[in-house]
């Protein structure tokens, strides 16, 4: 080896060049790649396996996994919490190993989070060609099953040379460091050119730097929105997540406190505003609040900031109902920012805030709207407190009486982890955010299953921050194995396992199109074949104890709230489990329509009495031009 070059496998290679990049932003520094989780199998155990073995963990850290998706789950739960500046690779073997990957995929790539993949893949060479596990296609004989990764990538390789590691490395790293275009970043690596040694050049492996941007707005942009806020009279943002990712959040407050204009959250932007500022509405959308609802329908000029207007946010694009309501989007991504046809201000959520500021400088809603506001702010918080009260220590908590309990337990640190069912809706409307970090909803992809996996990279990422991941009954069942990793990693990761036998969220909406709750419950088949007699004999608690978590069974009101107190202190996994009461959900119902198409034609009643309601809803979807 010269002194410009250095001999290693292209695996070896890739660890030491991931170990020495970093992002830097506002001055300060983190790592790019700070760990590497991993499952072995043939396709990956002797290339990358054996490169981690030896870069030995100072380099590049090492999560064992126990399910290819959970991992990605875990490292997208990472970068969340990390505002997108520090990020996690994972490798798998060729074959199901590898297109486990494809759903965490989608979901990092949907929510705009980074994580880099490494799937094995077969051999570059085709000495042996077909070997385990690969598909042949009969067309294309280039094609992997890795190839399922690329409409969900926002990058994607395939390594065929080792040579082809450096521009193809360096383009994976641009593109997890860039605000604009982040995600899913794949790097397929045939198996024989993971072993495959290369001379390569020490520059390679010198510490790099990605800047992570913050683009102020431009001249004409800033002027024009400006323009539009003053003029406007019922002016309302939007929070998404984009806030909490650029660490927007003081930025926001500044602004509101300036203008009295009031917030509302989608589930990514929740907890972008403390939930006690006055100007705080909570939730927006399909699953929001009856004060937030009202004033988006009433809204003549709608803020976007860091959103996408998914259509839980939008109620199917019926919520903005003003005949003259225009849009102002404030995003990093210009995709994002001209939706809904809106006026645009492609720039950083915090330096676009701040000039806005600025400029807006002694202009202020008028009076009577902030009044307005308020006291709907103030009805909704008697809705919340009825919906978390629980005086009746002996009786069977409701779901939202548990999330009252777990309200009163935790603290400004702690983090609540959702993904999916009916707390996702509850959450949204109830759940009061305390910091910017709290509430941490994935609901891009709304994934059964990654609320485990995702709370474990959440402590990862804040070593000593409490997190509780929530879970039901059919969550649970999807993936349950991170508890594994939970307990060999001494993760005290709190999770509360919500028993309601069945899909409860998708069942409700069954039953509002015409469903009639088909084959959502878990029970076992009756005479006439249908699954509605006695509940299944499943006990999820031992089988979170059998996986090694400490188990607290809560029957009751007071035997819950003493078991998430006694989680809260431990410094073990534990898992709260506790029975809901199914005949008193006392869960707020919907303030806007979601559209799920009903079908047209049907001779149960059911669905006939479903596909009117559904016209008249239906009659209200507008296009915004």
């Amino acid at each position: 080896m010269s002194q410009f070059t250095r001999r290693l496998t292209v695996a070896q290679a890739l660890v030491r060049f991931l170990s020495a990049q970093y992002t830097e932003r506002d001055g300060v520094r983190h790592r790019l790649i700070a760990g590497t989780w991993g499952i072995f199998g043939h396709g990956n155990v002797a290339g990358l396996g054996q490169a981690l073995l030896e870069a030995g963990e100072e380099t590049m850290p090492f999560h064992q996994g126990r399910n290819e998706q959970a991992m990605v789950h875990a490292a997208v739960g990472y970068a969340r919490q990390l505002n997108r500046l520090s990020a996690q690779a994972v490798t798998t073997s060729i074959g199901p190993g590898a297109t486990n990957l494809v759903t965490g995929a989608a979901l990092a790539t949907v929510n705009r989070l980074p994580v880099l993949l490494l799937p094995g893949d077969y051999f570059a060479t085709r000495t042996a060609d077909p070997l385990l596990q690969q598909l042949e296609h009969p067309v294309s004989a280039d094609v992997s099953v890795n190839d399922t990764l690329r409409p969900v990538s926002r990058y994607f390789d395939r390594i065929t040379r080792p040579e082809m590691l450096v521009p193809s490395a360096l383009q994976a790293m641009r593109v997890l460091a860039d605000p604009a275009e982040t995600g899913a970043v794949t790097l397929a690596l045939p198996q024989d050119v993971q072993a495959e040694a290369y001379d390569w050049p020490e520059a390679f492996f010198a510490d790099r730097v990605w800047t992570v941007r913050r683009p102020v707005p431009e001249p004409g942009e800033l002027a024009e929105a400006v323009h539009a806020v003053r003029a406007a009279e019922r002016p309302l943002i939007v929070a998404g997540g984009g806030i909490h990712h650029s660490e927007a959040e003081g930025a926001l407050k500044a602004l509101v406190d300036a203008t009295g204009i009031p917030v509302a959250s989608t589930q990514a932007g929740k907890g972008s505003l403390r939930h006690d500022h006055p100007a705080d509405l909570g939730g927006i959308g399909h699953t929001g609040t009856a004060v937030c609802d009202d004033i988006a329908r009433t809204a003549d000029l709608v803020i976007g900031v860091g959103t996408r207007y998914t259509d839980f946010t939008t109620a199917s694009s019926t919520l903005f109902a003003r005949p003259d309501v225009r849009f102002l989007n404030v995003n990093i991504t210009p995709f994002d920012a001209h939706k809904m046809a809106a006026r645009t201000v492609v720039a950083d959520a915090r330096a676009a805030l701040a000039a806005l500021t600025e400029a807006l400088a002694g202009h202020r809603v008028a009076a009577a709207y902030e009044a307005e506001y308020r006291t709907g702010k103030e009805r909704w918080e008697h809705v919340v407190d009825a919906a978390y009260r629980a005086d009746d220590d002996s009786a069977v908590p409701t779901q939202t009486q548990i999330l009252g309990l777990l309200d009163s337990v935790v603290g400004d640190e702690d983090v609540v982890v959702n993904a999916a069912g009916s707390l996702p809706g509850d959450l949204h409307k109830l759940w009061r955010a305390r910091s910017p970090r709290q509430y941490h909803l994935e609901y891009g992809y709304s994934c059964m299953g990654y609320e485990i996996p995702g709370g474990i990279g959440v402590q990862l990422a804040a070593p000593g921050t409490p997190v509780w991941s929530l879970v039901g009954d059919g969550t649970y069942l999807m993936m349950p194995t991170e508890i594994v990793t939970a307990v060999q990693e001494g993760l005290p990761v709190n999770l509360v396992l919500i028993q309601n036998h069945g899909y409860a969220s998708i069942g409700g909406l069954s039953e509002q199109t015409g469903g009639e709750r088909f084959a959502t419950h878990y029970r076992y088949r009756a005479p006439d074949g249908t699954f509605t007699g006695d509940p299944l004999p499943v006990d999820l608690a031992a089988n979170a104890a059998s996986l090694g978590m400490d188990v607290l069974r809560a029957g009751t009101v007071g035997e819950l709230r003493a078991a998430l107190a006694t989680a809260r202190a431990s410094d073990r996994p534990t898992c709260v489990y506790v029975e809901t009461d199914l005949h008193n959900p006392a869960s707020p119902g919907a303030e806007a329509w979601w559209d799920v198409p009903v079908a047209e034609v049907a001779s149960r009643e059911a669905a006939v009495e479903a596909r009117k309601t559904y016209e008249r809803h239906a009659a209200d979807i507008r296009r915004h031009l």
